[in-house]
């Protein structure tokens, strides 16, 4: 039985219209907890993910990614799929704890297996490989030491690099080190709604500076082990960040949160340096001098060449007349710690009078093309690529077993405009990935929120394309965008 259905696939599309330029790479993206599943098998053990997950009260629903899409046994068809739908890329995680359970040490070969295996489907399908060395799923032994507040976790993480590059350096020719670092220490140590739950400034702080260090020290490693036509890269989630209104107060918000949400990576990673307003925001919350050694900045601003852009929905933000904050609209969860030290009393809002996705998140094209043309002018030697865009939407299959989702196409193809339109007026930005391929286990949410172009039913894992799917599949034949509907 097909897990499949053949009836769903989209067809030859028609000629192309106002193309995309040559070269600009189409994907779809997914991450190793979320879709992998096999949580257990052959060899792996738990990563931070595991353990909070299975801590009641941590996930909607109790949900775990024990098994999640199952693509760890399915992904022969999965990359079948992938192949019908016409996808030049496919941008995965590796499991750390599925390669090197302990965080430290050898491999597991029967780890690397898998991922040997992937890679060489995925070539065979003509679609190229884009590997993540880090998407959040910390070795919970490495947690238990301390975890990212620790500097050795950075150390630990470079030799981890190093075992992944000698196994698949020969297949796959783009890597990136970090997915979303501000999440790993802003969420994970700071609001405590990811894993490993910790609610600590401090930490969070620390957390950020020692996974920049691992950003440097992994590049560092995959220079040495990788040929020399391989492109290494960081993906971040920056925060397209405007004030709520004019004036210095909420122009102060926005640079605030700018700050903790952006430079705090941006700064040592592409300058070489941490912005001098960041440290003096935090400076009361965690001693930067003993926490930067000597030589940290240089290792993190090892050169890289690209750059991976995250964008959802713009950040709105404020302050308050009485100088309370409220998080409940930042878009990172519920939580009653904020994740931004130092910023605490900066209020989110929701951009008035437009649409927002199942996440609660506003839907705002043109903030993907501020944010790739802010970043193309202050960066302007560096290429992008666009490394997650989607959305989450109320989606389930019709009496005939069709997936029908309009509002998702809607949202893929303003921002798809975005992108075509930053292009036209300078941003060099290489390609889009899709979040996501598959519908999966959401962190926080379990999987009460689908952002699958595919979706998957989890009592049977069969995949069914909707009607984005039909539809990308139809932007990526053309190299173009079609009429909006």
């Amino acid at each position: 039985m097909t897990a499949v259905r053949p009836d769903t696939l989209p067809q030859q599309a028609p000629a192309a219209t106002a193309p995309f330029p040559t070269g600009f790479l189409w994907g779809a993206a997914t991450a190793a907890y979320q879709v992998e599943g096999a949580a257990a098998e052959q060899g792996r053990t738990p990563s931070i993910w595991d353990t909070f997950s299975h801590t009641p009260g941590r996930v909607l629903g109790g949900d775990t990614g024990d098994v999640a899409a199952d693509h760890f046994h399915r992904y022969r068809d999965d990359v079948a799929l992938m192949k019908r739908l016409g996808l030049k890329a496919y941008r995965f995680s590796l499991s750390w704890s599925r390669v090197q359970p302990t965080g430290r040490g050898p491999a597991v070969e029967r780890g690397l297996d898998f991922y040997r295996s992937l890679v060489d489907e995925l070539l065979a399908a003509g679609i190229e490989p884009v590997a993540t060395l880090y998407h959040w799923d910390l070795p919970q032994e490495l947690e238990d030491a301390g975890g990212w507040p620790e500097r050795v976790t950075a150390e630990r993480f470079a030799d981890y690099a190093a075992i992944a590059a000698r196994a698949l350096g020969d297949r796959v020719s783009l890597w990136t080190t970090l997915n979303e670092p501000w999440c790993s220490a802003f969420l994970g140590y700071g609001s405590g709604v990811h894993a490993p739950g910790r609610t600590e400034p401090a930490a969070a702080l620390r957390a950020a500076h020692h996974l920049n260090l691992a950003h440097g020290r992994a590049t560092e490693a995959l220079r040495a082990n990788l040929p020399a036509t391989a492109r290494t890269s960081v993906t971040l989630n920056l925060h397209q960040v405007r004030p709520l209104a004019a004036g210095a107060a909420d122009a102060d918000a926005a640079r605030r949160i700018d700050a903790v949400g952006n430079r705090v990576f941006t700064g040592p990673m592409l300058r070489g340096e941490y912005p001098q307003d960041l440290l003096a925001d935090t400076e009361h919350i965690v001693n930067w001098d003993e926490l930067v050694r000597a030589g940290d900045l240089a290792a993190i601003a090892a050169p890289i060449d690209l750059l991976g852009v995250n964008y959802y929905t713009p950040t709105i933000v404020s302050t308050p007349a009485d100088g309370a904050g409220d998080t409940r609209n930042d878009g990172h969860g519920s939580s009653d710690h904020s994740p931004w030290p130092g910023s605490e009393h900066v209020a989110f809002h929701l951009a008035e009078g437009l649409p927002v996705t199942a996440m609660n998140w506003s839907v705002k094209p043109d903030g993907l093309y501020d944010l790739l043309m802010d970043v193309a002018r202050e960066h302007p030697e560096l290429p992008l690529m666009v490394t997650e865009n989607g959305a989450a939407f109320e989606d389930a299959p019709d009496a005939d077993g069709r997936v029908h989702d309009p509002d998702r196409i809607a949202y893929l193809h303003g921002h798809l405009d975005a992108v075509r339109r930053a292009v036209a007026d300078g941003a060099d930005v290489r390609g889009y990935f899709l979040w996501s391929l598959l519908d999966n286990f959401e962190w926080g949410y379990g999987y009460a929120k689908r952002f699958g172009a595919v979706y998957v039913d989890y009592a049977t894992q069969v995949r069914t394309p909707k009607s984005s799917a039909h539809w990308y599949a139809d932007v990526i034949a053309r190299h173009a965008l079609p009429p909006a509907a």
